[in-house]
Order: C-alpha cells, then sequence, then structure tokens
C-alpha cells in the first residue's frame, strides 16, 4: 500500500456511478482521505454523452459535498486524431492521456497523489491503467494509489440506479460504442 504524506487525494473521476463506492471507500469514512474530484474525459463522444455524464458528476459532486474541478474540454477531434489510425490500442492512450492530466493537475495544485475511479470498473484492462498512473505519477513527481475497487462495481452501480443517476452503456469512446452495438447486431 502506498503510503501518502497528506490526506489530500485527487480523484480523477470517469463518471457519477463509478465515483460513488470509490468515494466512500477512500473518503472520510473509509481510508480517511480529503478528496476532491478531478473531469477530464476527452475520449467520452458524442458531445451529448459526454455533457450528461459531466452534469451528472456535476450534480452527484454537489449532493455529497465533494469539490470538483472541471479540467480540459470535449475532445472529439485530438483524440479521434490520436487513436484512429491504431483503434485497438486506444486504451493504452486513453490511460495515459487521463492519467497524465490527473497527475499534472495534482503536482501543480499541492496533491502528493491522485487515483482514478476507472479502478472500479471490471471492464478496464488494470494493469494498463495501473501503468499509465505510475507512470504518470513519476513523470509529475506525485504518488499513485491504486486500488482495487472491482469488488464494489456492482454495489456502486445499485447506488447510482438508487439515487437516479445518469446510467451510461459503455465506456465512453465511439469506438466502444460502436462495439457495443456490433454486439446486438445480426
Amino acid at each position: 500500500m502506498v503510503s501518502i504524506p497528506s490526506a489530500n487525494l485527487l480523484l480523477h473521476i470517469c463518471c457519477a456511478p463509478c465515483s460513488i463506492a470509490c468515494a466512500e471507500a477512500l473518503g472520510r469514512e473509509g481510508e480517511g482521505f480529503s478528496l476532491t474530484g478531478f473531469w477530464d474525459n476527452p475520449n467520452i463522444h458524442p458531445f451529448t454523452e459526454y455533457l450528461s455524464r459531466r452534469d451528472a458528476l456535476t450534480a452527484f459532486a454537489g449532493q455529497i459535498g465533494l469539490p470538483l474541478v472541471l479540467h480540459g474540454n470535449y475532445g472529439l477531434r485530438p483524440f479521434l486524431k490520436a487513436v484512429a489510425g491504431d483503434p485497438g490500442s486506444r486504451c493504452s492512450y486513453c490511460y495515459a492521456r487521463r492519467m497524465g492530466s490527473a497527475a499534472r493537475y495534482a503536482a501543480l495544485n499541492g496533491f502528493p497523489a491522485f487515483s482514478t475511479t476507472l479502478l472500479i470498473s471490471p471492464y478496464q484492462d488494470h494493469e494498463r491503467l495501473r501503468e499509465a498512473g505510475e507512470s504518470a505519477a513519476r513523470e509529475a513527481g506525485v504518488s499513485f494509489l491504486y486500488r482495487d475497487f472491482r469488488s464494489l462495481f456492482r454495489q456502486g452501480q445499485a447506488q447510482a440506479r438508487k439515487l437516479g443517476l445518469y446510467m451510461q452503456k459503455y465506456c465512453g469512446c465511439v469506438f466502444s460504442e460502436e462495439e457495443r452495438f456490433n454486439r446486438v447486431l445480426p
């Protein structure tokens, strides 16, 4: 387990449903961190999906008193430019991009460490995600707090439904949306 010299932790958040159990586990009721949420997800497409997720998170953060930083913008063109040549490696780019952004923000704003709610998803590649977080942390001079929250995934999803939060159907990128529909097409 990583020892964090301060109780302040920047938590990269991919969406409101994934944030629930992570925030509970890491926050004052769990490990005792003082959390600040960090939204930077230029991979989410289309724009209406980006807004739905961002706005649901903003509302939820307000309900639970979580400070939230909305960082970056909708990033269709830069994301597509970076991954169009090899969509199969898009997750590596996406992890590196978002973990790098969180690590730099943490370093510039006095957070000794950061983590991500992506770690709750059983659909994410944890080893690649962990490597991206640790690499970004080294480059920025902060720590990456790895926790395997996958056992809390169903609990967090159930809480999100109970709260009436927006529940997405795919990870966010246009390629995962395509894969979702390809599974149901004849």
